[in-house]
Parts: C-alpha cells; sequence; structure tokens
C-alpha cells in the first residue's frame, strides 16, 4: 500500500528584545543561572505584567510579512499546568484570539517548483524556564533565565508532505524572521525551535491519521531525520496490523530514533482562561499602517528582484537572497565591480567553499565584501586571470593584503598583455617544442584544437600564470598553423 506524510510544524521563534515580554528583565544569552529573573518572572505575590511594545511590533512585522490577517484586537490567555520550570503554574499565552491570523509563506522545492504553506495563525507567549540534569546527582536544578522571554509560536496548517518540505517550510521561516530582525535565529541558543506533528495515511485517503508530536527539534537535518524516522516507524506498525497512539516524541539525534515521551488524549485540557492582568491588545490601522510601511526586502521579494532586475538564474537567486547576510554581501560585492553575475559566482563559488571549510557564518569572512569587489574588478579589466584571482582571493584570506591592487603588486601577478611579450615567450616554447609542433603539423585540422593546449600549458608556465590565456590561444594558433 502506498503511504502519505502528512505535516505540520509548530515554530517557537524567540524575539529579539533586550527585555522580557512581561518584565524588564535581560533576555541576554549565557548568563549566570537565575541571575535574569525578577520578581515578575518567579511569579511572586502582588507582581503584576507590563507588556513589552517591541515584542507586539515584531508580532505584526511577522504577520505583515507572511500576508497574514491581523486582527484589530487580541488577548493574552493563561495556560494552566504545574511543570518545576514553570513557578507561577500557568504559561501566558494566546489561545482564543492570537495577534496574527492566516497567512502563507512560500517554499522553494528541490527541482525549483514553489509551494504554498498555510500558516493558521502565529500567538504571543512567553517560555517557561530550563531543567537542568547534568551537574546535579539525583536532583534537577531549575534555570529560571528564559523564564519571561518573548516567544512567537507559528503554527502551520498540515500542508507538507515530506522531510524535504518541511525542512523547507523551517528554512523559510527561519529567512523571515532574520530578514525582519525580529530574531537572531540561532537554533543552538534555542532562539528557534520547533514542534513537528507527523501522520501517514493511505494515498488518496481524504481524512488524516494519528498523528504523533516531536517536541523541541532544534535544527534543520535533525527536522529530516525526526520525520524520515517517525514516517518508518509508523509505516510499519501500520503494515504489521498495529496502530499509531497519539503521543509526543523526543527526537535521540545520536541514536537517530524517536521515543516516547508520554501519550497524549485527544485535547489536553489546560483550563485556557483570559489573563485577568492584562487587557486586551487593540491595534489601530496606522499602527498597522506605520509597520507595515517599513518592511525591509523579504526573501521572495528579493529574489524575484535578483532574477528580473539583476538577470541571475532562479538557482542564483535562491541562494543568494535564502539569508539576509548572504543577501547584503552579494550585492555590496556586485555595487563595487558593477557585474552581477560574476558577483554571484565568486560568492557562490570561491567564498562560499572557504566559508564552509572553515566553518564560518559570512558575516565573519576574513574577506569583505568591498575587497572582493574590487578582486573581481581586477579580473574585469583583465588586470588579472582566473588562476591568478583565486591566488589573490587566498592571500585576503589570509591577511596577507588589505585589497587586491596591494597582493596583486607584491605577488607579481598583474596581467600580461603586451603582444610583444607573449609573443617572445610562444617563440620560444615552439623551438623548444619541435617534436610536439610535429604532431600539431601532421593532425588533421579538426584534431588540432585540442594539441594547443600542450603549447597553452608552456607559454603561462614560462610567464608564470600572468599571460593573457585569450591572448595567448589566438596568438599560438596563428603561429602554429602558419607552420602547417
Amino acid at each position: 500500500m502506498q503511504w502519505e506524510t502528512v505535516i505540520g510544524l509548530e515554530v517557537h521563534v524567540q524575539l529579539d528584545t533586550r527585555s522580557k515580554i512581561f518584565s524588564g528583565a535581560s533576555t541576554a544569552f549565557g548568563a549566570e543561572p537565575n541571575s535574569q529573573a525578577c520578581a515578575v518572572d518567579l511569579g511572586l505575590p502582588g507582581v503584576l505584567p507590563v507588556l513589552n511594545e517591541a515584542a507586539v511590533a515584531m508580532a505584526v512585522q511577522f504577520g505583515l510579512g507572511i500576508h497574514a490577517e491581523i486582527p484589530e484586537v487580541s488577548v493574552f490567555d493563561r495556560k494552566n499546568y504545574f511543570y518545576p520550570d514553570l513557578p507561577k503554574g500557568y504559561q501566558t499565552s494566546q489561545m482564543y484570539h492570537p495577534i496574527v491570523g492566516p497567512g502563507e509563506v512560500e517554499i522553494t522545492l528541490e527541482d525549483g517548483a514553489t509551494k504554498r504553506i498555510r500558516v493558521h495563525h502565529a500567538h504571543l507567549e512567553e517560555d517557561a524556564g530550563k531543567s537542568l540534569h547534568e551537574d546535579f546527582h539525583g536532583m534537577t536544578g531549575i534555570d529560571l533565565n528564559r523564564a519571561g522571554t518573548p516567544l512567537l509560536e507559528i503554527v502551520s496548517e498540515p500542508d507538507m508532505r515530506s522531510a524535504k518540505e518541511a525542512a523547507a517550510y523551517l528554512k523559510a521561516i527561519h529567512s523571515i524572521v532574520t530578514y525582519l530582525g525580529i530574531s537572531d535565529g540561532n537554533m543552538a541558543e534555542g532562539s528557534m525551535r520547533c514542534d513537528v506533528n507527523v501522520s501517514v495515511r493511505p494515498r488518496g485517503q481524504a481524512s488524516f491519521g494519528t498523528r504523533a508530536e516531536i517536541k523541541n527539534v532544534n535544527s534543520f537535518r535533525f527536522v529530516e531525520r525526526a520525520i524520515a524516522f517517525e514516517v518508518e516507524r509508523q509505516v510499519e506498525l501500520l503494515e504489521d496490523g498495529g496502530e499509531v497512539v497519539q503521543e509526543t516524541r523526543l527526537f535521540d539525534p545520536e541514536r537517530n530514533e524517536t521515543r516516547s515521551m508520554r501519550t497524549k488524549e485527544q485535547a489536553n485540557d489546560y483550563r485556557y482562561f483570559p489573563c485577568p492582568d492584562l487587557l486586551p491588545v487593540v491595534l489601530d490601522r496606522a499602527y498597522v499602517d506605520h509597520l507595515r510601511d517599513n518592511l525591509p526586502e523579504l526573501p521572495a521579494d528579493k529574489r524575484a528582484r535578483f532574477q528580473d532586475a539583476l538577470g541571475l538564474s532562479a538557482y542564483d537567486a535562491g541562494v543568494l537572497s535564502a539569508s539576509r547576510e548572504m543577501a547584503e554581501y552579494f550585492e555590496a560585492v556586485k555595487e563595487v565591480c558593477g557585474d552581477a553575475k560574476l558577483a554571484a559566482n565568486w560568492v557562490q563559488g570561491e567564498l562560499s567553499g572557504a566559508l564552509n571549510r572553515e566553518g564560518l557564518p559570512i558575516q565573519d569572512s576574513p574577506v569583505s565584501a568591498t575587497q572582493l569587489g574590487e578582486l573581481v574588478s581586477r579580473v574585469m579589466d583583465d588586470t588579472i586571470n582566473g588562476k591568478a584571482a583565486k591566488q589573490v582571493f587566498q592571500a585576503l584570506w589570509n591577511g596577507e593584503g588589505q585589497s587586491a591592487d596591494e597582493v596583486i603588486e607584491a605577488k607579481g601577478l598583474k596581467q600580461v598583455t603586451d603582444t610583444g611579450a607573449i609573443e617572445a615567450m610562444i617563440d620560444r616554447v615552439i623551438a623548444d617544442s619541435p617534436a610536439q609542433v610535429a604532431q600539431y603539423r601532421d593532425a588533421e585540422a579538426d584534431k588540432r584544437g585540442k594539441m594547443i593546449g600542450y603549447f597553452v600549458g608552456q607559454v603561462m608556465k614560462a610567464s608564470r600564470g600572468t599571460a593573457n590565456p585569450q591572448q595567448v590561444n589566438a596568438l599560438l594558433k596563428e603561429k602554429l598553423d602558419a607552420l602547417c
């Protein structure tokens, strides 16, 4: 039987505010445990929350970025449950009237096609604390630094049908929130994580199968691996005559498997009710319009501009617009050299290769966009050839010069374009290669093109790679053909 996978994601994005959603405590990462938890975060008697307006603005910006409905009124609710890292005994969230209504996110599939994934809603809520097990023998420590950190939970419809689609959707969300500047998207630090809902059903069946929820997956790669395992587990279970139980599972990346955390009833009763300490949030049209007017260019729009205005291929435009940092670097290179295609080739080729080898993000590149743009310019004006350009790039990467021109001068890499000097080198190579000249002379005309490579190599060696390859090829052909 053919099975179809059905996937929905609940993505938790930590908003990049300086203080928490309902208190003035800091949200900085890496502080000593419990050094950034104030009386409001601890839920001490008599304290009252005050809503952080920056978190509201960021949530609305996201909604506008995915073309979502922005309700005029949203309401905070108390989600009641008991857990050691939740000192108040409830989480302040939004259940019935979220700040962002239905929207959509466009993803690009492996074959270049696009697909729209519906977003059911996005709501604001506070994060809980963190349980620490490693440093306490037989006990659990509680760090409440994260308690009260503002989160935007983005809930998709179950529109994804493969692990690849789910990863593409998560990457698209990551691009949107980082372009908007509302989150750093650092998954290693917990700034973005997701719960993955997975079910399978016979292909063609309209109703959904029983789903399992995989909690707190924190990387694109882990999302794909967790889904792949879970789909295989559910299919094997069903084909063996069993049934899938609705439950919460965890993904173990070391063992590459999901395992049961707790079974779930059909619906958890969190006893939601409107938070009595927070008034409804009312957004007037002028406020929303102001945020809309100040949105940056988002990934889909940038990708379209790179294709339409700069003439890049769909693939190049997709790669270069995937992250804000990559797009800004590329545009800075293009601004210096003036050629979008060459700038794209160097950013995706030599630069990205070096970054990948060193494990560096583009914002930490030792070669600045200005330096790379100047290097590309020297290739364009024939100051250096392609081979020498790679040497210049490596020297800049190693910090051996402040500019491409400085490296070219110091290493004597300036391309030889003087026809007389190139002819002199060619004459010496021909005189020193009588056997190869004889073979060239005796070969059929249509085979001589391949044989000229030997002579080109010798001339380039004699010039230490600085001779203009186009001139070398043209002059060699002219001189060798004259001998035939």
